[in-house]
Formats: C-alpha cells, structure tokens, sequence
C-alpha cells in the first residue's frame, strides 16, 4: 500500500503525528518519557469518551428524516411549518426505553420514548412523547418517585418489582399506563412498529390569536407488531440490539419507516365542559368527541453516519417550540418545559443546543456569552453588540408579531391535588373490556403475574384492590395467574421480597 496517498495522521493541535503504534522510551526497555504528549493525548481522550447517560431513556435509537405537510390546518397554528400544504423539513428522531441503562436489551418490556426533533424555518420544534398517549402520573412532584422505582435498589442493587408494583398501588391513577404496559403492547418488535404520541395535551394558537389545545399523534404506517414475553427472552438470549439491527437493515433495504401525523383539537374554552380534565396525563381524549385530523407524513430515511454526534448528543426538551404552538395547563408538561432542559445542560453542558445533532437550521441570534465549550463566535456578527437594548442596527431585537396569545387560566395559586375518583377507572375499564379480546386479556393476565411473582403479599392485594376497581374480572384474572405461577427458585440474583 502507498501511504503517500492517503490523508496524513495529524496532532488534534494539526500536526503530522510521526507514529501511531510506538510509545517513545528511553531505551528499547526503558520506561515511557512524559515527554511523548500525544500518547498522552490519546489516552486522556480516551477517558473522556463517555459522557453522561440519560437518568431516564438511556437506551436509544436513531434516524434521520422529513416531515412532509399533506393537509391544511393554518385554522389552528400559524406556524411556518405548516404555513402551506407540500412545505417540508428535516426530522431527527430518537426512540428508546425508560428504565433501561445504556447497554439494556432493546426487547425488553418497557414504555418507549418517541421523540422527533423538527428543523423548521422558524427554529426547532421538539415533539417529545411516547408510544403510549398517557403515562403512569399527573403530578410533577411523583415523576422522581416512579422514575426511582424503575431504576435500581439502593442495597441490592437489582430491580425491585417490589416497589414498582407499591408505587402504582399508592398512585391507582397509574393503572391505565400499567394495563397499557403489560398488554401485548409493552414489547413493540421495533420502533417501526408501534405509533408516537406527545401525549400531554399542548396548544396550537392561528394568526389570529386563536387558541386550540391539541394532542399530537403519529400513526405507523407499518403493522403494529409485538413479542410475547416468551419470543422477547429467546430474541435477548441472541441479540440485545434487535431495535438497532432492525432499523439498520430496514434503512439498507431501502425500507423506509413512515407515519402520518395527526392532531387531536378542543377548542378553548371547552376543557371546563368536558366530562374529566383534559390536561390530566392519565387519561386519552375520546376520537368520537375530538376525531383525528390528518396533517402530514414523516419518513425516516437515513442512518445518522455517527451515531454518538447524532443520537447520544440529541437533546430534545418540551421547551422547544416555535411560534404557532404552545403549551397548557398540563401540570407534567409545566415541569418538563424546565427539567428537560436542565438535564441536557447538566449531560452535555452549557451550549448543548449548538452541537450538530441539535442546532437550528434557520440559524440562531442571541446575546448568551461565554461558559464552557463556547465554539461558536461570540457575538451575532458585532462584536460591541453583546449586551441589549443597544444602538446597533445589525444587533438582535425582539419580534413582538410573534408574541403568545394570553393563556388563560382562572385560579388561585393552590395545591390542588386532583383526588382519585371513578374517572381514573373509565378508561383503563374500557380498554380491558371493550378494546382487548379474550386472548390479549389472558395474556395480559400472565404478564402482570410474572412481573408481580416476586412482590410480598401486601403490595400484591393493593394491587388486586386497584384491578377490582377497574373490573371484578381484572383483579380476578390476575390473582388466579399469580397463584397458578410455578414458584421462582431463590439465588443471589432474585429481586427477593427483603428489597422492600
């Protein structure tokens, strides 16, 4: 091979390296000199490969893409985006699961993330949601307590079904997420398969000054597939990257995932006559009282060509939206607005919003200096405009055009607590009598068993007491599955009920 034609090995300072393969010594057995710094170079930066994982969604999955518009809704936002049927624009998606840590098989049985990150004329929008369109709380003050449940035991260091299934006792709201998650739903065959859903009910508001809250729903087009728990622990037992392969190969075989996007739309005004409170997390807006309205279709088309720059560095937070849409009362959604945010400060640092996976395509003006990792130009082409108000005419102002309409809201500044009541049991009802049939029933039966078997007997009839409100045959169902279960054996890795 001729080495004079290939690119030559520089320094990260951008001088030719002599050697790739040799420490410099004294002598052919003589210790290392501490004079060869860019083995130490190599070797510190080494060290600093790894960055923070995700306290939750660690384990993800990436693609590339375009949302394309298909329907008119300049009736409900003035966004750019959707400014007219045929527009377009670059999506970056992230799928992954809640509890699992960076190396967790991807079958496992877990809610999923589905986040997409729009880059549109106006800036980013982030669509941050689920495969499920409800969650597990309602409250911001309980997401740090379930997500503890999910992650590790501080003694045992394993999982504790002990306190997930005493979590969810204690919250019976969680009991429509719960039933959702042990279903045959809970281990979709990839992220291809299943559907999105921003879930928290968000708003969208005209040129007008016309306000609409919204739920945001992405449809596959690809067959909804799942695995059994059975299929799920042969498919580990050969691969933990089935999710990463999957859509490896899909993108190879030019099988590109796609989904049409819809919305959900309530006027404002009408969340004081509706039957429950539509900003509560927990609960799904009927399709016969808000059908589904069409707006578009998002293809993902490309496998990012570094998956570290492209899907660990992604950063998607609820704050990100651009005029046109909005927030609502949603007290989870209140609270991510803040902490998504501050976890990407915390995980990636202060400029994480410029790195290449999360910055705007329309460009960015502003006056934040300084801080770590600043690589980026100092100011917006004027180096004496870094502060504002200022004289200069080519320095950033505000637009006022793109100013929010008034979000109304007629209370006091209260804890209202939102008390359970026989709302919380409606839907989960429905969805075990009305959408499962006899067989995903049954199997639903069986994978609550398993995950419970290792539960003390107290936390179990809390939560059978949760099932019976939900329907006699719920709660049934699952008790006589719990004591048909053959018993675990006891070894140093059964999440034992001492981890209680």
């Amino acid at each position: 091979m001729s080495y004079d034609r290939r690119p030559t090995l520089t320094t990260t300072a951008g001088a030719p390296a002599p050697t790739n393969d040799t420490a410099r010594t004294a002598g052919p057995r003589g210790p290392v000199l501490l004079e060869d710094y860019q083995l130490l170079e190599k070797l510190a930066h080494q060290n600093r490969e790894r960055i923070p994982e995700r306290t939750v969604h660690a384990k993800g999955w990436g693609l590339q893409g375009t949302f394309t518009v298909t329907h008119d809704i300049t009736r409900y936002t003035r966004a750019g985006l959707f400014s007219r049927v045929g527009n377009s624009c670059d999506v970056l998606s992230r799928w992954s699961t809640v509890a699992g840590e960076l190396g967790a098989a991807d079958a496992e049985r877990d809610v999923r993330g589905f986040s997409l990150k729009f880059y549109t004329e106006e800036g980013n929008w982030d669509m941050v949601g689920n495969n499920t369109p409800i969650f597990f709380v309602r409250d911001p003050y309980k997401f740090p307590d379930f997500i503890h449940t999910q992650k590790r035991h501080p003694k045992t260091n394993m999982r504790s079904p002990e306190a997930m299934f005493d979590f969810w006792a204690g919250q019976p709201e969680s009991v429509h997420q719960v039933t959702i998650l042990m279903s045959d739903r809970g281990i979709p065959k990839n992220p291809a398969h299943m559907h999105g859903y921003g879930s928290h009910t968000f708003s969208m508001w005209n040129a007008q000054g016309e306000r609409h809250w919204v739920k945001f729903h992405f449809r596959s087009q690809q067959p909804i597939e799942n695995y059994t728990n059975e299929e799920a622990k042969k498919l580990i037992g050969e691969t933990r990257e089935s999710f990463q392969e999957d859509l490896w190969n899909m993108i190879q075989d030019g099988k590109h995932p796609k989904w049409t996007m819809y919305i959900q739309v309530m006027k404002e005004g009408e969340e004081h006559r509706y039957p429950f409170n539509p900003f509560d997390l927990t609960k799904v807006w009927s399709h016969k009282d808000y059908p589904l309205i069409e707006v578009g279709e998002l293809e993902m088309h490309t496998v990012p060509e570094n998956y570290f720059q492209m899907v660990e560095n992604a950063a998607f937070s609820p704050s990100n939206v651009v005029p046109g849409i909005g927030y609502s009362p949603d007290k989870m959604l209140q609270a991510r607005v803040f902490s998504y945010a501050d976890a990407h400060r915390y995980r990636l640092g202060t400029h994480y919003e410029a790195l290449p996976a999360n910055a705007p395509k329309s460009g960015v003006q502003h006056y934040h200096k300084d801080g770590q990792m600043r690589f980026f130009r100092n100011d917006s082409g004027n180096p004496n405009a870094y502060y504002e108000p200022n004289q200069y005419e080519d320095a950033p102002v505000a637009d006022p055009s793109v100013n929010e309409p008034p979000l109304r809201i007629d209370a006091d500044a209260y804890r209202h607590k939102q008390e359970i009541t026989e709302d919380d049991f409606v839907q989960p009802r429905a969805l075990y009598k009305e959408v499962l049939n006899d067989e995903e029933r049954e199997r639903l039966h069986q994978n609550m068993a398993g995950a419970m078997d290792p539960c003390s007997d107290a936390v179990k009839e809390r939560w059978y007491a949760v099932l019976e409100r939900v329907h006699p045959d719920y709660a049934a169902g699952v008790r006589r599955a719990c004591e048909s279960a053959p018993a675990l054996p006891v070894t140093p890795d059964t999440p034992t009920k001492v981890a209680q």
